[in-house]
């Protein structure tokens, strides 16, 4: 009996890295001339956009990296890496990618959402042929009309978020397209003026940034993940240098059902 040919295995394809015996490529780019000319950040602008940044974009996105990386113990994805590392000692990246994983709509990852809202709402410009504050005007209505809350507005901690006008102006200075930024102002103006004061959160900041950088929305998550994982390394770094093993303890009140006995 003849027995069936062996079926050869199609490769993965990426067109990211190269690496051979003697060489890494990045998106074309020889690895040690990266390490000699460039800067993390570019390399992670390279990454993601398979070309070098110029010098303002570098400076920009540098900026959002920094402004996420950390914003202190309590916030979700620090409090869980500390709270892993607490009660294992054995692995750090354990507790690194417990904190990762709490990345998400509500933490970190409104950026996402937060791009595709002003995408959808810049749209509308073109398509209804309105002003971009009134693109702003309709995208309230269309929330409230849904019960649905607009992502890249409101802070836990500050009523002014400090990071927002650093970019805003950064990117106004480095002369790039500020459509994204107008949009999120415009929205930030709106929802004041209708429901209540709601700043602009880093989310949104980074999120207008990106968009006029012409970055894809998913970026607004990843980015941030890029930035809050260099903060969750020195959280779980101190943890470990600075605390005992088992020491986080939370208080819990139990309200369920009075001790009661089998039938």
């Amino acid at each position: 009996m003849a027995s069936e040919p062996v079926k050869t295995l199609a490769p993965w394809r990426t067109a990211i890295v190269s690496a051979h015996e003697n060489s890494i490529r990045i998106r074309g780019y020889d690895i040690t001339e990266l390490m000699q000319k460039a800067s993390f950040t570019d390399t992670v602008f390279l990454l993601h956009r398979s070309r070098l940044p110029s010098a303002a974009e570098s400076r920009l996105l540098n900026a959002i990296l920094i402004s996420g990386a950390d914003h202190g113990a309590n916030a979700p994805s620090c409090a869980t890496a500390r709270l892993a590392a607490s009660g294992n000692r054995q692995s750090l990246s354990a507790a690194v990618a417990a904190g990762i994983l709490t990345i998400g709509d509500e933490h970190g990852g409104a950026g996402s959402l937060c791009m595709e809202m002003i995408a959808a709402g810049l749209a509308r410009c073109g398509a209804e042929g309105v002003s971009i504050a009134e693109a702003a005007k309709r995208t309230v209505d269309d929330a409230r009309a849904n019960g649905k809350r607009l992502p890249g507005l409101g802070h836990r901690v500050h009523s002014t978020d400090p990071r927002v006008a650093v970019l805003f102006g950064m990117a106004r200075e480095a002369g790039l397209p500020t459509a994204g930024a107008e949009f999120m102002t415009a929205l930030e103006a709106e929802v004041g003026a209708r429901v209540k004061p709601l700043p602009i959160n880093v989310d949104g900041a980074l999120a207008a940034v990106l968009y006029d950088m012409g970055f894809p929305s998913e970026a607004g998550k990843l980015l941030f993940i890029v930035s809050r994982v260099a903060g969750l390394t020195a959280e779980v770094s101190e943890e470990y240098a600075r605390e005992k093993p088992m020491r986080i303890r939370i208080p819990v009140e139990y309200d369920g059902p009075p001790p009661r006995s089998m039938p």
